[in-house]
């Protein structure tokens, strides 16, 4: 279906236009006649679908025709990087409807924070913002939430994990109960489910492949050694040199910059991203990862939601993530808008059940990728072997190769499910 078929705003159809927008995505296809329709809304979809457009482009139409002066609109979002993305998105969608915007986030001078309260005492059209700063504008009493029209939660999930539940209930207390509310997710955990009925009313719920990577991801793993990991990493990379932008997870700070020196000096640009950065730095190197101009990036689970940028042609898992939905936004940073990318992981002894876990949320045997013979003998992979504390531990460079060669790929991927429910809640 096209926007123009959806009956959004001309100027608003002319912005989509200058963007090669047309045709909307599956997600976008069922949200916004709901939203049009004034309803409350519960939608999870996987990363890379088009979510940011599904629930803005109709609230943008809304605004595009109403009267216009205080605060109307306030998205909510776990992370600095993504409130800037969605701001900025919203900027290129309404360049022709005259709509005012602003991202509120901490990590910034005093120079920041004094615009951030001047537009919202002016009444900027929509807010974009993390929970704690908002809350930290909130408490000085210049914020006016009363004229509040529509609340968005994205990444929902996200926020539930990170703590932010008693934000966003600090947070939605000063608006008006007659709002529209949605709730966007990438998953569906009981909590989300919790959340909604505590601040949804009479909502429509939306579910397409909750917790699936894109069809597009190819995705493999290599079972090793703790210590074969940067060997194999430095490896992968100039063995593919088609590859111009690649991702490089693990799971802490400190083992960021060790990653990076251990492939640096390597012919080409590598950057570390993590919360350790000044924000200026972190957005340099974003920057310079969207123009191609550094190749590989390192970074924490940081970036795992709050970066969207086209041609991400490999997705590196140094460690196996603790979540095992973190993988599934991990590897959604490939493979974005029907385009194709590679997700790789390594997994050492200790974290093979952890593997395993995610391979029964995605419901798919991953791929065991050979290991280059170079790099001598790899553990058997046993999903069901429980991490060791103390003793030998899972560092030591013995043990038989077995199931790290070739293993199997189990093709019942769970197709897409589609659901719409409409629930009652009195508020």
């Amino acid at each position: 279906m096209t926007f123009k078929e959806l009956g959004l705003n001309e100027k608003l159809l002319e912005g989509l236009s200058y963007m090669g927008f047309s045709e909307a995505t599956p997600i976008q296809e069922q949200a916004i006649p709901f939203i049009l329709d004034n309803k409350d809304m519960l939608a999870c979809a996987q990363t890379g679908t088009g979510k940011t457009a599904a629930f803005i482009l109709p609230v943008i139409h809304k605004l595009a025709s109403a009267k216009r002066g205080k605060i109307s609109t306030v998205v909510i979002a776990p992370t600095r990087e993504l409130a800037m993305q969605i701001e900025q998105q919203i900027q290129a969608f309404a360049y022709f409807c005259g709509i005012s915007s602003i991202a509120i986030y901490g990590g910034g001078d005093g120079k920041e924070f004094v615009a951030q309260k001047k537009a919202l005492i002016a009444g900027v059209d929509i807010v974009v913002a993390t929970p704690g700063k908002l809350i930290s504008h909130l408490n000085m009493g210049y914020v006016d939430f009363s004229k509040v029209d529509y609340l968005i939660l994205d990444e929902a999930d996200r926020m539930l994990d990170m703590g932010f539940y008693e934000d966003i209930q600090t947070i939605e207390g000063h608006m008006p109960k007659t709002r529209q509310t949605l709730l966007f997710s990438a998953t569906m955990p009981p909590k989300i489910r919790t959340l909604a009925k505590k601040i949804l009313k009479n909502y429509e719920e939306i579910s397409l492949s909750i917790s699936k990577p894109a069809a597009g991801v190819l995705q493999a793993a290599y079972v090793v050694h703790d210590n074969q990991k940067a060997p194999l990493l430095r490896y992968l990379i100039n063995d593919k040199p088609s590859y111009e932008s690649i991702i490089v997870f693990t799971s802490t700070k400190r083992k960021v910059n060790d990653i990076v020196r251990a492939i640096s000096n390597q012919g080409y640009q590598v950057q570390a991203v993590s919360s350790d950065l000044k924000q200026e730095d972190r957005e340099m190197a974003v920057r310079k990862f969207r123009s191609k101009e550094t190749r590989v990036i390192v970074a924490t689970d940081v970036l795992s939601r709050g970066i969207d940028i086209k041609g991400i042609n490999l997705v590196i898992n140094f460690d196996v993530p603790g979540d095992a939905e973190d993988y599934v936004h991990r590897i959604g940073r490939t493979a974005r808008a029907d385009s194709t990318g590679v997700a790789l992981t390594f997994i050492n002894e200790d974290d093979m059940q952890k593997f395993g876990k995610i391979e029964k949320l995605i419901e798919q045997v991953v791929a065991k990728a050979p290991v280059p013979p170079e790099f001598g003998d790899v553990p058997t992979y046993d999903p069901n072997r429980r991490k060791s504390y103390g003793g030998r531990g899972g560092n030591r460079g013995g043990g038989g190769r077995g199931g790290s060669r070739g293993g199997n790929r189990n093709n019942n991927k769970g197709g897409q499910s589609k659901g719409r429910t409409n629930h009652s809640k009195k508020r």
